[in-house]
């Protein structure tokens, strides 16, 4: 199956004192979602920003809001995130214990349903739910920060998603987290995934506008 390419902007990376403005640029962009990290400083070391600042953002975006929880207990928030603005919500698979049972839920919401793998946790633990799923993401550097270097195994994770999500004829999308660039980028791609995240490279470039159009097309 032919994949997508696809750009979700982090606004981890975006200027807080000037937000407004960067989703603006973001809606007028090739940009297809907004990616939003929450952290909460017990699952990744660091801590972001939450569901006050995810309502603001709803509010000015007209791209789908792509939330990324990199939380403990990730089930208690699930509807409040919703609730804020949240088109898809994305829990990690090494916070949940009960994973099945934290898709449904966040499909009961309305919001798209997706799962995060550390680098260092196996694509073949989706096996029984990856018909279940509209998103996987996988973490190309260890999750916390944002300008880390890209993790050169990611190219075989994501083939190996791939195979996985052909063989189940599933319509799960694949989404890259991490170390994203034109050169990095456009491997990806070749790899099968869908969905670029991009946080540095795009609002610490000059023209973050120009950097998505090119991301998108990078070959």
């Amino acid at each position: 199956m032919s994949n997508q390419r696809l750009i979700a902007p982090s606004i981890l990376s975006a200027d807080f004192t000037r937000l407004g403005a960067d989703i603006e640029m973001l809606n007028q962009s090739e940009a297809d979602y907004i990616h939003c990290d929450i952290m909460d400083g017990v699952f990744v070391p660091n801590l972001s920003f939450g569901i006050p600042i995810i309502s603001q953002v709803s509010k000015i975006a007209k791209k789908p809001l792509d939330v990324h929880l990199m939380i403990v207990n990730p089930d208690k928030y699930i509807q409040a995130f919703a609730d804020s603005g949240a088109s898809i919500i994305t829990v990690h698979y090494e916070a949940c214990d009960h994973l099945h049972r934290t898709v449904h839920s966040i499909k009961d919401t309305g919001a798209q349903a997706s799962v995060c793998l550390n680098p260092h946790t196996p694509v073949h633990l989706l096996k029984d739910i990856i018909s279940d799923l509209d998103m996987v993401l996988l973490m190309s550097v260890n999750p916390g920060f944002g300008g880390q270097t890209f993790i050169e195994n990611t190219y075989q994770k994501v083939k190996g998603l791939r195979d996985l999500i052909d063989s189940t004829n599933s319509k799960c999308k694949i989404e890259i987290d991490g170390g994203v660039n034109y050169e990095t980028g456009k491997k990806l791609f070749e790899a099968g995934a869908d969905i670029l995240v991009a946080g540095s490279f795009v609002f610490g470039s000059e023209n973050p506008s120009e950097t998505i159009s090119k991301l998108k097309t990078v070959s």
